[in-house]
């Protein structure tokens, strides 16, 4: 009787063990299948696939027609053009197989076999021309990259040579304009027309309103390295004023602005968004007139250099805003991979002049050749409307002195700035450029710059790059004539703009924004 009892009590103890057994199996395979579908969930969070843009002043989004920057911007992923920028500013084919320079004053382009507007049709030399001759009527951003051209041939379908009147170092960069296609404006007002140019590029425009615009993925981009897109559909909402666009972004209703605003933070604070900064394209400088009598010699040209004080400028006048210049082409080029910073060094500038012979005595600095003794006196010009480059003339004439150099500041009306820029009847000059995006340096350090500089080693390296499209061989010589700049000083640069792309934290991707555009590496942004 016992031995019975013990066998029933050790069946029921098999049996709970094999019942545990099977609902402890069921609960970890219940929890498995949970946490599958927490992880998908989750999944789908963290990759999705609209973007939302904000944008202010929209006008219209044919690249050809729109003045906006952000719509110019953004059309870098809608129109392609025959070559297009780097991030680096170098140059690299697009639409365009192949280029070249059949002498100084005419290119031939080939296109790409193949390549495909939105609607399947092909993209043309015809495409290009007429895109050309629309540009060459003067209403647009980019009329400017074509008025240098005479005509346009197309020598086969694919194939177009481009003639020029003159020859323009570094053309190629003219030809960054989008091309649009010939055949969907031929019944078209082009200039009343709001229809949305069609696409080659990675993107096509759908559902357009006066409030907003979405973009998809465009079936037949040409994609030969098989890119897998992140981001399915773009809205840009648009928006009447940027601070409306603020708000939107602070609130999470879009993902990221744009702007050149300086003060911007104020508007939206610092928590929960990321910024990227870059260079922008406004450059503000002294020139040094290298034919006056003291300003000839380079010495007092590096010693106003190391005199002057760079990054106070920036923070006294701009709070540290904008950036500190060293070159006419620090924005960001290739050709120009140093840091720019401020030269500034008070004793350097003092052992500058005193080893070129100039003595300080009573509070001047004078230097006597062939029984006649200079001073060092200048006139510093700037003009008095610009409230902004008068302050900096300001600070500048207050540091020159700091060491002793007499500074005679000359605050004038507009049109006698002008008279003194285009006379160069000045001693040191105030002014500014808005940079190209051609690594051209005639302007400066060409014939006739408005510096009076001379140098037959970089007028001779000038005509030399003419002809060279290799990034290489441009590299080594572009760091020559910088070697030469910051030995003979005929400028100083102060400062340029920044600029910067604000997104809230959920959009992720490696962001590398110029000027051309801040879409750089868009294939690869996606929102978490």
């Amino acid at each position: 009787m016992k031995s019975n009892i013990i066998k029933y009590i050790f069946i029921v103890f098999v049996i709970f063990i094999i019942i545990f057994a099977i609902y402890k199996i069921n609960f970890e395979n219940q929890e498995k299948t949970q946490n599958i579908q927490e992880n998908t969930v989750q999944t789908a969070q963290e990759t999705e696939s609209i973007l939302k843009i904000g944008i202010s002043d929209f006008d219209n989004i044919n690249p050809l027609i729109t003045k906006n920057e952000d719509i110019i911007s953004i059309s870098t992923i809608l129109y392609e053009p025959l070559l297009e920028l780097t991030s680096d500013y170098g140059i690299e084919l697009k639409l365009a197989e192949e280029w070249s320079k059949s002498d100084s004053t005419t290119y031939l382009v080939k296109l790409k076999n193949g390549i495909k507007w939105e609607d399947g049709t092909n993209v043309t030399g015809q495409d290009v021309k007429f895109t050309i001759e629309k540009l060459q009527e003067g209403k647009s951003v980019y009329s400017d990259y074509v008025k240098n051209i005479k005509s346009v041939e197309i020598i086969d379908g694919n194939t177009i040579r481009i003639n020029l009147k003159e020859e323009e170092p570094f053309f190629e960069y003219n030809l960054i304009f989008p091309i649009i296609s010939s055949t969907q404006f031929a019944n078209e007002d082009f200039y009343q027309s709001r229809l949305a140019p069609i696409a080659t590029g990675m993107y096509k425009v759908t559902n357009a309103t006066e409030e907003s615009m979405e973009l998809v993925q465009n079936e037949n981009w040409n994609n030969p390295e098989n890119i897998d897109l992140k981001i399915d559909k773009i809205t840009i909402n648009f928006y009447g004023t940027m601070g409306d666009a603020y708000n939107d972004l602070k609130i999470g209703n879009i993902d990221m602005v744009s702007t050149s605003i300086i003060n911007v933070e104020d508007y939206i604070g610092t928590i929960g968004f990321a910024t990227k900064e870059y260079k922008g394209r406004e450059l503000d400088f002294v020139s040094l007139n290298c034919k006056d009598t003291i300003l000839r010699n380079k010495e007092v040209r590096q010693a106003i250099n190391y005199a002057i004080d760079k990054n106070k400028i920036n923070s006294s006048v701009f709070s540290n805003n904008y950036y500190v210049s060293s070159f006419p082409i620090d924005y960001g080029s290739y050709l120009y991979d140093k840091k720019s910073s401020s030269s500034y060094n008070q004793d350097k500038a003092r052992d500058v002049l005193e080893d070129a012979g100039w003595e300080y005595r009573y509070g001047y600095w004078r230097k006597t050749e062939n029984y006649s003794t200079r001073y060092l006196n200048l006139n510093l010009v700037v003009d008095r409307s610009n409230a902004t480059r008068v302050k900096v003339a300001e600070l500048i004439k207050e540091q020159l002195e700091d060491i002793g150099i007499n500074v005679s500041l000359y605050r004038v009306s507009n049109a006698s700035y002008k008279n003194y820029l285009e006379n160069k009847n000045y001693d040191m000059i105030i002014t500014g450029v808005n940079n190209g995006y051609s690594p051209d340096l005639t302007y400066f350090l060409g014939e006739g710059n408005i510096s009076n500089y001379e140098n037959e080693e970089i007028t001779g390296i000038l005509n030399d790059i003419k002809n060279i499209s290799d990034r290489d061989t441009l590299k080594e010589k572009y760091n020559r004539i910088i070697e030469i700049y910051e030995d003979e000083v005929p400028y100083i640069c102060l400062y340029r703009n920044k600029n910067k792309v604000i997104h809230g934290i959920r959009l992720t991707g490696e962001m590398k924004p110029n000027n051309y555009s801040v879409y750089y590496g868009f294939e690869n942004w996606y929102r978490q």
